[in-house]
């Protein structure tokens, strides 16, 4: 996030570069410095001759290379955008010889999703040379509700940490798709509004109440009854609640339990650091710790990989993925 915001600050200053390659498996920040440099680096009057976007499935490089190499009309700069330009990734390193001496009034931006440009080949290392690489990386699960404080913060929003693992748990790590959740909220709740897991069930449609972050905590302090009508929701609606989530979810959750166990200091703030988990909810893994010894939690977790094979058909063919998680459940609380 940083990198995105220098790369920003940079254009605004009008520190310009005539070369950027955005690539990377996450396509939401490649976008967003991409529509950035497409709405700001020129203005209205000059789009129309010097901006020109284009799709790497419609051109060839030597289309690229020959739309960059022509000269700004009445204006200091040209902008070109080739937007999917993973779909050149066979001819892509065609461009290096352009990417060693580009054309200092044009812009050229390539937004390569989803993959990264070889940095062993010509293309990297002149495009590093000359302009901007930057490489948009996948968010760790873990990140997800930090990085949806951070985007609501400047816009005068706060979110509650159940209602941000709620979205991250149910929309994964698709950055442009949580975005789009968030704009949807910030379009109903007013300015000031601390977003609260209601508000998450009542605009998006996530029940508050069964979700696998209800469900850790139900089994982490034992609670048999709640645990299993949280189960026998996910049965009857699969679609929304598949097993494989459940099962990384407990994996990952009973994981921290057997580090938590491990730690000499259990000092809440030095237990959110080592686990990689919000302060606000170390007190409930520490309650967990004393329900579920190591030895326990040694055992859990070998259960878990188990139904995980199980979930993908290893010796329970054709059993409802709902019945595998009550037994699941049962192992798992005894």
């Amino acid at each position: 996030m940083e990198d995105v915001k220098q790369i920003v600050t940079d254009i605004k200053q009008k520190n310009l570069k005539p070369i950027y390659i955005l690539m990377g498996e996450e396509a939401y920040y490649i976008d967003k410095i991409s529509d950035f440099i497409e709405v700001n680096v020129l203005s209205e009057e000059e789009k129309g001759f010097n901006q020109m976007v284009m799709y790497g499935r419609d051109v060839t490089v030597e289309d690229v290379v020959g739309q960059a190499k022509r000269f700004p009309m009445m204006a200091e700069h040209q902008v070109v955008i080739v937007k999917e330009a993973q779909d050149l990734s066979r001819s892509i390193d065609k461009l290096s010889a352009y990417a060693k001496n580009p054309q200092p009034s044009t812009i050229l931006v390539l937004c390569y999703k989803y993959k990264k440009i070889d940095k062993r080949k010509a293309l990297y290392k002149e495009a590093k040379r000359t302009g901007v690489v930057f490489e948009s990386k996948k968010l760790y699960e873990n990140k997800i509700p930090d990085w949806i404080r951070r985007v609501l913060s400047p816009k005068n929003y706060t979110i509650e940490p159940k209602a941000a693992i709620m979205l991250a748990e149910f929309l994964g790590t698709d950055l442009g798709k949580i975005n789009n959740e968030l704009e949807k909220l910030q379009i109903v709740l007013p300015v000031g509004t601390q977003i609260t897991a209601q508000h998450i069930e009542e605009n998006i449609g996530i029940s508050k109440d069964y979700n696998n972050f209800e469900l850790q905590k139900a089994i982490g302090v034992k609670d048999k009854i709640k645990a299993f009508k949280i189960v026998h929701y996910f049965a009857d609606n699969p679609k929304d609640n598949p097993m494989v989530v459940t099962v990384s979810i407990l994996f990952n959750y009973f994981s921290q339990l057997l580090k938590l166990h491990g730690l000499l200091d259990k000092n809440p703030r030095n237990v959110a650091s080592k686990l990689g988990i919000n302060p606000y909810f170390v007190s409930d893994y520490i309650t967990a710790s004393k329900h579920y010894p190591m030895r326990q939690v040694s055992q859990v977790i070998g259960t878990i990989r188990e139904f995980d094979l199980k979930s993908k058909g290893v010796n329970a063919n054709a059993v409802p993925q709902g019945d595998l998680l009550k037994e699941m459940l049962v192992r798992i609380m005894g």
